[in-house]
């Protein structure tokens, strides 16, 4: 950022720290032990597809990285790639290949963020969202496909602190309804 960037007020986005997912199987345990949540073993990457070849080819070679993953597109045409692995680790390990596959290919303005599910013994989900452009974490905690708990995420908030850079601004936590592995 130049001087004259900062006199008219602009900042340069938040560059996103992917190595940052690496802390999820930390905060997994930290969720176990203060809210009962335990990893679902599944997580997925959205991101928006490019037309063409060269992305065709890439997407083969991350379903072929992977073995197998489930490839879904929503509503709003961003494309949700479904990774499953009842180890934390491994599956955090996978979301990360993802997302570095894609931005060292040069694809890394189309995502959008990457998630990891929790439940709880009453059947309760929370997700743990990353979002791309931030940098930042934030929990996502759906009731049903139109209302989400809020105090829920606020609670997971406060137990991951320490451990996650959560999004400060709570207008950011965005809802992820009918996400993939959530």
């Amino acid at each position: 950022m130049g001087w004259f960037d900062a006199l008219l007020g602009r900042s340069k986005p938040a560059r996103p720290d992917l190595d940052a997912l690496f802390a999820l199987p930390s905060a997994a345990i930290s969720l176990q032990v203060a809210m009962a949540f335990a990893p679902a073993g599944q997580g997925s990457v959205c991101f928006r597809a490019a037309e063409g070849a060269a992305f065709a080819e890439l997407q083969s070679d991350i379903q072929a990285l992977l073995g197998k993953v489930e490839i879904s597109q929503d509503s709003y045409g961003y494309t949700w790639l479904l990774a499953r692995n009842d180890d934390i680790s491994a599956l955090v390990t996978d979301l990360h290949a993802v997302n570095s596959t894609l931005e060292s290919a040069g694809f890394g303005p189309s995502l959008l963020c990457t998630l990891v599910s929790f439940t709880d013994p009453a059947g309760r989900r929370l997700a743990l969202v990353y979002l791309y452009k931030q940098g930042t974490f934030y929990p996502f905690a759906p009731l049903d496909r139109e209302r989400r708990d809020n105090a829920l995420e606020l609670q997971a908030r406060g137990v991951l602190a320490a451990e996650l850079k959560i999004e400060p601004d709570l207008s950011r936590w965005f809802p992820v309804w009918g996400a993939p592995g959530v």
